[in-house]
């Protein structure tokens, strides 16, 4: 869940509270807000603050430049049949022809025995320990726990960085990222060797076909929260969507809907990924913090993230970073 330097400024309040225990109650309140807010940086500010739209094909981004080759956008769609009648998301658009820019894919943690076996671990780890820019869930995977480090089994393909970490699955398709540049979403049975591949993530289907819903999308009507992943018609364009659910403010979406809104955000391929209470997206802010955007729900309870198999992420030479 997203947080603030706000409740460093808090912490500091209450410290100059017990020391300074007499001045009045009203000048600190007034003390609290303004240094609270004023230690917020803009790119952190903006994070908070969400575009509505009325349908999900209404939808135009906005996009704010977060570094290099990284843009972010934060959307809400009103959905009025729905008790809930909001869809919030959160997604990225990423530039693949970026300099010093580079795709990063993980199975999980290494727990470094010799059969290179994968520890569960939480989007929020995987970007703050391998310095990355921004990162989200991908794989489904065999169990459900918000501890990290525990031994977690892939339910599909993990390759990272030329090497094969979990086998594919046939009934799932895969993000590719092929050594000639070309990214592409394909059936894991297609996958055949490690040969002229990069990194490889499996998720669950293929919904959004050259510009339109997968068939399988129609008539699927779950809400749910879901985390996707689509490439441009020219395929310079990487885009990562999460969409929050499960809680008051936000309703979940449907395949279809994540489909569509992926196409919104200028996708013309998409994939679902493991969604529900493993969807994530961590980005690291000016501050260098890493922080979770949307508000993960782990066994019920609202900001509580899952920790997860195989994660796709971004990394960004600092050097270039604007």
């Amino acid at each position: 869940m997203y947080t603030s330097s706000c409740s460093a400024s808090f912490r500091c309040s209450c410290w100059f509270v017990a020391v300074y225990g007499k001045i009045p109650f009203l000048f600190l309140s007034l003390s609290l807000i303004f240094f609270s807010c004023s230690t917020l940086r803009s790119a952190d500010t903006a994070r908070t603050q969400s575009e509505s739209f009325t349908a999900v094909e209404a939808v135009l981004p906005q996009w704010q430049s977060l570094t290099n080759g990284v843009d972010f956008f934060h959307g809400k769609i009103t959905v009025p049949q729905l008790a809930v009648s909001n869809m919030e998301f959160w997604a990225l658009k990423i530039d693949l022809l970026a300099p010093n820019l580079q795709i990063v894919v993980k199975g999980g943690t290494l727990d470094g025995a010799a059969d290179a076996g994968t520890l569960s671990v939480k989007v929020s780890s995987f970007v703050s320990a391998n310095g990355l820019t921004a990162g989200i869930n991908a794989t489904p995977f065999d169990i459900s726990t918000a501890k990290e480090g525990q031994p977690i089994k892939n339910v599909g393909i993990i390759i990272s960085d030329g090497k094969l970490i979990a086998p594919a699955n046939s009934r799932y398709d895969a993000l590719v990222f092929y050594a000639d540049g070309k990214t592409a979403i394909v059936n894991q049975s297609s996958i055949k060797s490690t040969e002229n591949i990069v990194n490889a993530v499996g998720g669950f289907h293929h919904i959004l076909i050259n510009g339109e819903p997968a068939e399988r999308t129609i008539g699927r009507e779950n809400r749910d929260p879901r985390s996707a992943a689509g490439i441009s018609a020219n395929g310079q364009y990487l885009y990562l969507l999460v969409i929050d659910g499960r809680r008051m403010e936000s309703a979940g979406g449907t395949e279809k809907e994540t489909a569509l809104l992926m196409l919104a955000l200028g996708a013309w391929n998409g994939i679902n990924f493991d969604g529900g209470g493993s969807t994530a997206l961590a980005l690291r802010g000016e501050d260098g913090k890493v922080r979770v955007v949307n508000t993960p729900v782990h066994g019920g309870i609202h900001g509580r993230e899952r920790a997860v198999a195989g994660c796709l992420g971004i990394a960004v030479n600092p050097s270039t970073e604007r």
